[in-house]
C-alpha cells in the first residue's frame, strides 16, 4: 500500500515535468509562428494547449484523491499542495504561449512584429523556453541552488522587456498604434511566462526546505561554502 502511495506522489511530479515540457515547447513554437506569420504553426500551438489543460485536470484529481484517502502530513502534504500550485503556474504559462499564437493568427498574413524588433522578440521567446526547461529540471532534481538561480536568470527577461518599451517610446517609432499595442502585449506575455517559471522554481524550494525562497536564499548565503 505504501509503495502505491509513493508511486501516486511521484506521478504528480511526472505530470508537472510533462506540463513544463509542453509549455516550453509551446512558447518556442508560438514565437516562430508570430515572427514568420506561420498560421498552421499558430493553430497547432492553440490546439495543443488542451493537452496542458487535461494534464492539470488529471493532476488536480490525483491530488484531491490523495488528500482524501491518505491524509498526508509533513513533506508529503507539501508535495501535494505545491504540486497543485505549480500546475496552476504551468497551465497559465500554456495560456500565455497560446496568446502569442493567437496574436500571430489575428495578424496573419502579416507578422505582428516589426522587422527591427524581430531579434528582441526571438530572444525573449528563446529565453522563456530556457527558463521553463530549467524549471522542469528543478522539478526533477529538487536542486535548491538551481531553483534560486532562476530568479537571477529572469533579470535578463526584464531587461528585454524594458528594451521593447524603449522602442515604443522612441520618437522614431513609425509602426502605428495597432502594432504598438501588439508589441506591448507580446512583451507582457513573455515577461509573465518567465515569472511563472520562476514561481515554479520557488515552490520547489519551499517543497524541499519548508521555507519560502527568499528565506532559503538568505540561509544559504549565511552558510560558508553554500549558495556560491
Amino acid at each position: 500500500m505504501r509503495d502505491a502511495y509513493h508511486e501516486e506522489l511521484d506521478s504528480l511530479s511526472e505530470d508537472l515535468v510533462e506540463m513544463a515540457r509542453l509549455v516550453g515547447s509551446a512558447v518556442g513554437r508560438a514565437t516562430t509562428a508570430i515572427l514568420d506569420a506561420d498560421l498552421n504553426l499558430a493553430e497547432n500551438v492553440i490546439a495543443s494547449d488542451q493537452k496542458v489543460d487535461d494534464l492539470q485536470h488529471d493532476l488536480e484529481a490525483k491530488a484531491i484523491a490523495l488528500l482524501a484517502r491518505q491524509q498526508p502530513v509533513a513533506t508529503d502534504l507539501r508535495i501535494v499542495v505545491t504540486s497543485l500550485r505549480m500546475s496552476a503556474d504551468l497551465e497559465r504559462s500554456g495560456d500565455l504561449a497560446q496568446h502569442v499564437a493567437k496574436l500571430a493568427r489575428l495578424r496573419f498574413p502579416q507578422s505582428a512584429v516589426p522587422q527591427d524588433l524581430h531579434a528582441t522578440i526571438l530572444e525573449m521567446g528563446q529565453l522563456a523556453q530556457r527558463l521553463m526547461a530549467k524549471a522542469g529540471e528543478v522539478i526533477i532534481t529538487k536542486d535548491v541552488d538551481l531553483a534560486l538561480q532562476l530568479e537571477q536568470d529572469d533579470d535578463a527577461m526584464d531587461a528585454l522587456h524594458r528594451t521593447l518599451f524603449q522602442h515604443l517610446m522612441d520618437d522614431r517609432w513609425r509602426h502605428g498604434i495597432e502594432t504598438a499595442v501588439d508589441v506591448t502585449l507580446l512583451g507582457r506575455y513573455y515577461e509573465r511566462f518567465a515569472d511563472h517559471a520562476v514561481s515554479v522554481a520557488k515552490r520547489v524550494v519551499y517543497l524541499v526546505t519548508g521555507e519560502h525562497a527568499d528565506v532559503a536564499a538568505a540561509v544559504l548565503e549565511a552558510v560558508p561554502g553554500e549558495g556560491a
